[in-house]
């Protein structure tokens, strides 16, 4: 089996040298079961479903990287002695992987145990966190393949890029622009939301330095505000960072978030989402903070719905591998830009039902850590599985100063 990437799951790939973006999906479970016999469940699992055998190969400037089958690797699994049980030190455990990140033409993810630490909620329990590199899959991708690993029956399909993209970059370029002098025509008549500001950067927005911290905050569906889970904590995140940032000397009055949104439609790649900025008003009451925070969102995904949205992201499909990879060669990660789409990132992604196995250990929780780049330094995962939410923080110390400190904020600010 051979088929290409997708020219958005190449530009992934491609960053990944200039920007590190392995994700880490960590899953708490009751229990410590035998742990050899269940990564040896967990390993056949892995080698039923051809969509976990893949791997990245490049073979020159002028054609697209392709997916191609591999086996299932030893070094895929990896069982971390474990020294200091707790929470704390296990979440240090997990920051400290993103040292060693992923070749995905060697391996595209890799599984990680921790057996006997302190699972809050669920006593001396382990906790396994699946690496996955970004190109891989986005956010619902890799959940879905993670699931697969700890039981989950349902298969996930392969993404098939369709054949001759590149022959149709003249016809998609000229509805791109057709269509875009549509959207602007639609934004002036009040039709179709305009693109969101950006917004002055901020001390979250540092390069990140010194110690980078995860922290990690369980809550009950039911103790969260609404209308949704990720309404609710970020207006949650607008008050504790607001706060956090005017103690640092920042004026949080237009801070912002950038938000992954899943886009409509058919997957054709394994990333099928594009990042939003949404306002997080600090200084509006609880209520219409909410209110104007699912405005925003509601907004993004009206005018990700135009076909002039559309198009472009047709035509960007068809870009030639060439021109791609030198669009890529010119980003430079040490530019510094005073406006950015977000003062921080929260990424929510439900990951289902409490359905989940390590061995004979249920799955309590879940939890994942957006990485930070050159122009973010604060980032926030919401990650739920049945009645669990867990809400983290992925942080710099140049970008946040007194991690703890923030955290407690955001405690108080969930309620």
């Amino acid at each position: 089996m051979v088929r290409r990437l997708s020219a958005v799951d190449a530009q992934t790939y491609w960053m990944s040298a200039k920007i590190p973006n392995d994700q880490f999906l960590l899953y708490g479970f009751a229990g410590v079961p035998d742990v050899d016999h269940a990564v040896d469940v967990i390993r056949q699992r892995s080698r039923d479903c051809p969509e976990l055998r893949l791997r990245v190969r490049d073979r020159g400037f002028f054609t697209y990287p392709e997916w191609v089958a591999g086996e299932v690797r030893p070094g895929q699994f990896v069982v971390h002695d474990v020294v200091d049980s707790s929470w704390s030190e296990c979440l240090a455990g997990v920051a400290r992987l993103a040292e060693d990140q992923l070749d995905p033409q060697a391996m595209t993810w890799r599984l990680h145990v921790f057996a006997g630490v302190d699972v809050p909620g669920a006593g001396r329990g382990s906790v396994l966190v699946l690496q996955a590199a970004h190109v891989f899959g986005d956010g619902i991708r890799s959940s879905a393949l993670a699931a697969w690993l700890f039981g989950r029956t349902e298969p996930v399909p392969a993404v098939r890029v369709p054949p001759l993209q590149t022959l149709r970059l003249p016809w998609r370029s000229f509805r791109a622009a057709r269509t875009h002098r549509q959207l602007v025509r639609d934004v002036d008549a009040g039709l179709v939301p305009p693109q969101a500001d950006s917004r002055p950067a901020l001390r979250s927005n540092a390069r990140p330095d010194g110690v980078r911290s995860i922290r990690t905050v369980i809550r009950s569906r039911a103790q969260l505000p609404g209308p949704t889970i990720t309404v609710g904590v970020l207006a949650a995140v607008s008050t504790a960072l607001a706060a956090h940032l005017c103690e640092l000397g920042d004026d949080p009055s237009a801070v912002g978030a950038e938000v992954p949104m899943a886009k409509a439609g058919v997957r054709q790649a394994h990333n099928h989402f594009g990042n939003v900025g949404v306002g997080l008003y600090p200084d509006l009451g609880s209520d219409e903070r909410a209110a104007r925070i699912a405005e925003d969102l509601a907004d993004r995904r009206r005018r990700a719905a135009h076909p002039g949205m559309r198009a472009a992201s047709r035509a960007f499909a068809a870009v030639p591998a060439p021109l791609l990879r030198w669009g890529v060669k010119q980003f430079d990660p040490t530019v510094r830009s005073p406006v950015v789409t977000g003062n921080t990132v929260v990424s929510s992604v439900n990951r289902g039902p409490a359905d989940l196995r390590f061995g004979d250990a249920p799955v309590v929780l879940t939890a994942g850590y957006p990485g930070l780049s050159p122009m973010m330094g604060l980032t926030h995962g919401v990650h739920g599985i049945g009645d669990t939410i867990a809400i983290s923080v992925h942080a710099a110390e140049s970008a946040i100063g007194d991690v703890d400190a923030y955290v407690e904020r955001l405690e108080a600010a969930l309620g």
